[in-house]
């Protein structure tokens, strides 16, 4: 029997008063009192567990927002881009001014029905990921198959940017040979230059080294002084963002209102599709969602052969303190950057060769300082007059008489 139901017997039925069987259950005398009233109210409805949802809940996300979330859900899926929390946060906070966090984003989708489980799927903490340091460090290229609207079959080539997801080519044709593969390869490097390494499968249009001697691609890139990388046979993961990149081009074509008839049409939607996905769509691999046109524009490129193996490059992320600066360790002694209290806070990323530094915004890719460090000072000041920033009004806090 509960408690509730004891202390009701006690005073109501044996008479008891609400003090002393407070007393004797060890609760207070105003519960007792306001279940006695429930029960005189309600009968055996008294003791039905009730909600303990506050009636008011100012913290609790707005309807137009959770609208607005449903929304956007359904338009991305439409269009067949990525629609998942993350990517519906980072279009509130861009383009309609809102910052909520991806659990209450997802929250809602689920209570709206538009979540399907997949309890089969592997946790992102179990895959082992690579990732190139800077772009033009590495360029993926595959190809796949596509159908077209009268059955005609096609081949959709690409060249990606490894650091950066960057598409740099992306061509659809009758059937992928080496030499198209060749000529692919080097209208990316005329566009964006020639890169330090390449990674592929093991297709004959990439490699004849399991059929001896080499074909165009490997001569060109022997003669450009291009690494050339291969994925183990029969292990498409090596190439995964390759491979994640067409998934990802095939759900946005099937989600088109009219699917391309002829390899012109196709070409077409792949130029759209290429411009959506490098200038305006975020990457949930990237840092802070960014574009992989921003990815690909905040380094410096690596280039064939480049680097002084005496020199002292790096990479490194940080963030600026409160009062604006960075911190830096150059030959164990600790130097102090002055970037601004405009950017206090601020994720950045700091390009350092020997003592020349380019320090980034990791999220927009804007140069927030370039300098030489010098050895001699232990802060390396901005340059900027001291004093409040230009356009506000200093008040005299001691007027005279």
């Amino acid at each position: 029997m509960s408690k509730a139901r004891l202390v009701i017997t006690a005073v109501v039925t044996e008479g008891r008063s609400q003090g002393e069987v407070a007393r004797a259950y060890g609760v207070s005398q105003g519960w007792v009192s306001r279940l006695v009233a429930r029960y005189r109210a309600e009968g055996e409805g008294a003791f039905e567990p009730r909600s303990r949802r506050p009636k008011t809940s100012p913290g609790a996300t707005g309807s137009d927002t959770v609208e607005l979330i449903v929304t956007l859900r359904k338009d991305l899926a439409g269009q067949g881009l990525d629609a998942g929390p993350h990517t519906i946060c980072w279009h509130l906070q861009h383009h309609h001014g809102i910052v909520v966090s991806a659990a209450t984003v997802s929250r809602h989708l689920t209570r709206a029905g538009l979540v399907t489980p997949d309890p089969a799927k592997r946790p992102r903490s179990s895959y082992l990921r690579f990732e190139a340091e800077q772009p033009n460090e590495c360029w993926q290229s595959d190809f796949t198959h596509y159908r077209l609207a009268g059955g005609t079959d096609t081949e959709i080539l690409c060249w990606l940017d490894d650091h950066s997801r960057y598409v740099l080519h992306l061509t659809a044709h009758v059937r992928v040979t080496g030499p198209i593969v060749l000529a692919s390869f080097g209208a990316a490097c005329e566009q964006y230059g020639v890169p330090a390494s390449t990674l592929t499968d093991n297709g004959t249009v990439y490699t004849a080294r399991f059929v001896g001697g080499r074909n165009g691609l490997e001569n060109e890139l022997r003669r450009l002084g291009v690494k050339q990388k291969n994925g183990k046979p029969n292990h498409p993961q090596t190439q995964g963002k390759a491979e994640r990149f067409q998934q990802t081009l095939k759900k946005w074509l099937a989600a088109q209102p009219c699917q391309p008839a002829t390899i012109a049409q196709l070409q077409v939607l792949l130029d759209t599709f290429t411009r959506i996905y490098n200038t305006k769509r975020p990457h949930r691999s990237l840092p802070h969602r960014a574009t992989p046109a921003t990815a690909y524009a905040a380094r410096p490129k690596a280039a064939p052969g480049t680097g002084n193996p005496a020199s002292h490059d790096r990479v490194r992320a940080d963030r600026v303190d409160a009062d604006g600066k960075l911190t830096l360790r150059y030959n164990g002694r600790l130097y102090h950057i002055g970037i601004g209290r405009t950017h206090a806070r601020t994720r950045v990323l700091m390009l350092i060769h020997d003592l020349d530094i380019r320090i980034i915004n990791a999220a927009t890719g804007e140069i927030l300082r370039q300098l030489t460090l010098n050895p001699g000072r232990n802060y390396q000041p901005t340059g900027r007059p001291p004093g409040p920033p230009p356009g506000t009004r200093r008040t005299n806090r001691n007027p005279g008489p």
